[in-house]
């Protein structure tokens, strides 16, 4: 630990010592799971007074960050979209966290907007509710109403939550390190994973960064008449305050309300499919965020998004990317799909690609005789996930954000249409996908991209050799390896040397009696006397010998060529 941590540690103290309490007392309950220790398993309760020890370790994991707060619980709800690193059974529990924040009290809320805006409130708006429309773990939502008659909601940041984010962001970076030395937590790549929290929650903290996607929206939906996207008021938006538009509709998880009105769900279900076909596959920019209680039915069937804070954004490049994955998944090609994930995707050293490609066919196989319209497309990206982790591989956040969005559209899709399948809807756009990749202004997009690339090329490479000759000619070119795996067998060899010579060396100690002597008798057993040391090196050198054989015999490389 660097000393220029040691204040930022005493500061945080308390927290830590927080933090350490909570996830001790969790981990101890899946210790107590693990060993079966029966009359240990009900002395570790959680804050409702249920046993820890009857719930699974995903199930736990969940608990311990909805224990922690809401830095943590914003930690739980990225993993969730990453089951490449957390597993599918983890991701799909983390799904079920729940930010219990509870609202600030109305003066806090007040003064805050007072103090951002620069006027009283009462100068601001016409009329505002005190009493919080909802509370999420960054901010909480106030109804209030404009002096033109408008409707509004008020978005404002809880008291004091960038403070006790930042402090837990510094906790977290250093379990993360304490994490990377874990070999249980390794394969988890604890410090990238915290590096790209850290990135996605500060962006949240700041409402600024919303109030810019939600003025993207509605630029690129400006002329289309089937969605609508909430107007935002900068003059009353702050980086702590955020003020829009209230949009008055039926949400898509208020399913009696759906049917009374008479509304035609399979075609409300298509038609949300076909507005984020549209976003992710034409603009390139989308709302990462669909699941019901953020999509509400306004008359006319005009479908309406709240809650920006999540967004996606893929270039040209990722767009072929996942296409390609998409179409391997959909399109039940093995061959595609696993050339798509290695490219894409950060592999280990020592993966064994054509062991993966095995997996990818058995995959395949598998969803090769459902029909398109049967195939539950959360299943097929779940299965694939899997794979994924099992040869520890690491897709980029972008696609996995991507599909992950696509997952939850399907089972939006699927809760208002139990026959929705966007497999099927995905196959159907194959064609135009295939043609618009092709079409002449994204391939001179990509040419103009190429020509950039090989100019900055062609412009750096003569310094680079002039610079490199030059060191070859000064005697400092130095040409530094990395030796992969080299380690074991440079200890086995060092271990072999140090056991031969102990052996050599205890058998002349035998030899010439070296002192002291273990003395023998005279009697039927005739014998010369033992060099004690002798005798005490050559039982440590058959040890070592021993030792050393069953390890090389473990590794199964005792007798292969």
């Amino acid at each position: 630990m660097r000393l220029t941590n040691i204040p930022q540690l005493y500061r945080n103290v308390n927290r830590w010592t927080e933090i350490l309490s909570v996830l001790s007392r969790y981990g101890l309950a899946d210790w107590i799971q693990r060993f079966h220790f029966d009359f240990a398993k009900g002395f570790l309760k959680d804050k409702d007074g249920e046993v820890l020890a009857k719930y699974t370790r995903e199930a736990r994991i969940r608990m311990a960050l909805e224990d922690l707060g809401p830095t943590f619980i914003k930690l739980g709800q990225i993993l969730s979209t990453r089951p490449d690193i957390v597993g599918v059974d983890q991701a799909e529990e983390l799904k079920r966290l729940q930010a219990n924040v509870p609202a600030d009290p109305p003066e806090q809320v007040r003064k805050l907007i007072e103090e951002e805006l620069g006027q009283p409130i009462d100068q601001l708006f016409s009329t505002f509710e005190d009493k919080a429309l909802a509370s999420a773990s960054i901010g909480q939502v106030h109804l209030a109403r404009l002096f033109t008659g408008e409707k509004v909601v008020v978005k404002v940041q809880h008291h004091g939550i960038e403070k006790k984010v930042s402090e837990d962001l510094d906790i977290l970076t250093g379990l993360a390190a304490l994490a990377e030395n874990v070999p249980e937590f390794r394969d988890y790549h604890p410090k990238a994973t915290v590096a790209e929290f850290q990135r996605a929650l500060r962006r949240e903290l700041d409402f600024g960064r919303e109030e810019r996607n939600i003025m993207q929206f509605e630029a690129a939906f400006e002329h289309n008449d089937t969605v609508q996207i909430p107007k935002v008021y900068p003059d009353l938006c702050t980086p702590r305050i955020l003020t829009m538009e209230y949009i008055d509709g039926i949400k898509l998880n208020e399913h009696e309300r759906l049917v009374a009105e008479g509304i035609d769900l399979s075609e409300v279900a298509r038609r949300g499919a076909e507005l984020y076909m549209h976003m992710i596959f034409d603009t390139g920019f989308y709302h990462a965020d669909p699941h019901p209680g953020n999509m509400v039915l306004l008359p006319g069937d005009v479908i309406g998004l709240l809650d920006f804070g999540m967004v996606g954004r893929i270039d040209d490049r990722l767009r072929e990317d996942i296409e390609d994955l998409l179409m391997g998944i959909t399109g039940r090609d093995a061959e595609l799909l696993t050339a798509t994930i290695v490219r894409i995707g950060s592999t280990p050293p020592d993966l064994d690609e054509r062991s993966l490609r095995r997996d990818a066919n058995d995959y395949v196989s598998d969803f090769a005789n459902q029909q398109l319209e049967g195939l539950n497309f959360a299943d097929a990206v779940n299965e694939m996930f899997k794979i994924v982790r099992n040869y520890r591989i690491q897709l980029p956040p972008q696609v996995t954000m991507l599909l992950k969005t696509m997952m939850m559209l399907d089972g939006t899709g699927r809760m208002l249409n139990p026959q929705f399948s966007l497999s099927e809807l995905f196959h159907k756009h194959r064609r135009r996908i295939m043609m618009k990749r092709f079409s002449p202004s994204r391939r001179l997009r990509k040419m103009w991209r190429m020509y950039n690339e090989l100019e900055r090329l062609a412009e750096v490479m003569p310094r680079r050799i002039s610079e490199i000759l030059e060191l070859v000619r000064l005697g400092k070119f130095d040409i530094h390896l990395d030796h992969r795996r080299l380690e074991p067998s440079v200890n086995r060899m060092v271990m072999g040397i140090m056991t031969a010579a102990l052996f050599m060396g205890s058998s002349q100690m035998l030899s010439s009696d070296v002192p002291p002597l273990l003395f023998k008798d005279e009697g039927w057993l005739q014998m010369q006397d033992i060099s004690i040391p002798g005798a005490i090196g050559l039982v440590i050198s058959f040890a070592l010998g021993f030792r050393l054989v069953m390890a090389i015999n473990r590794s199964g490389k005792l007798d292969r060529e």
